[in-house]
């Protein structure tokens, strides 16, 4: 979806999108339930929880200093391939509720992303994506996350 605006070297190199920390843990993404049974036959002890119609990953207790990879995240990369969560494959921007609003942001975790100028993102999303992602997020509402405040607001919709 991205490939327009970022590298799939880069991506490949980061992969900073499949790792989280305690901090971070509430960002992994939520997985419909066919991306969810391939990842359990490519790993039959990841865990999952419901979460409204789909699922989360459920990695228990971390601790500080200690990292989870998404159980699907290779030495290759994603086992999923096209099959990946909407919440990856529009990494690393999120929809979000914020004050009152559905936006979508950007993560400053992204470093190519982050740095560009923000009205090139904002252009780059209404050319279809962003009502893409809003109409996900009306049949998906467990894919709205709450604002956290390391993403940039790139576009507001509506208030909900």
């Amino acid at each position: 979806m991205l490939k327009e605006i970022l590298s799939g070297d880069t991506c490949a190199k980061c992969r900073m999108c499949c790792v989280f920390d305690r901090y971070d843990i509430w960002e992994t993404p939520v997985f419909d339930e066919n991306s969810r049974n391939l990842v359990m036959e490519y790993n039959a002890e990841a865990k999952f929880a419901r979460k409204g119609r789909g699922f989360v990953l459920n990695v228990g207790e971390i601790t500080d200093g200690e990292l989870y990879s998404c159980p699907a995240l290779t030495e290759n990369g994603c086992v999923l391939g096209d099959n990946k969560p909407f919440d990856c494959r529009i990494w690393p921007f999120r929809i979000m509720e914020c004050d009152g609003k559905r936006v979508i942001a950007v993560s400053t975790l992204c470093e190519e992303i982050h740095n560009r100028d923000h009205e090139e993102l904002k252009t780059f999303l209404q050319k279809g994506l962003a009502a893409e992602i809003f109409a996900y997020a009306d049949k998906n509402p467990e894919a709205v996350k709450p604002y956290y405040d390391n993403y940039t607001v790139i576009l507001e919709e509506r208030s909900l």
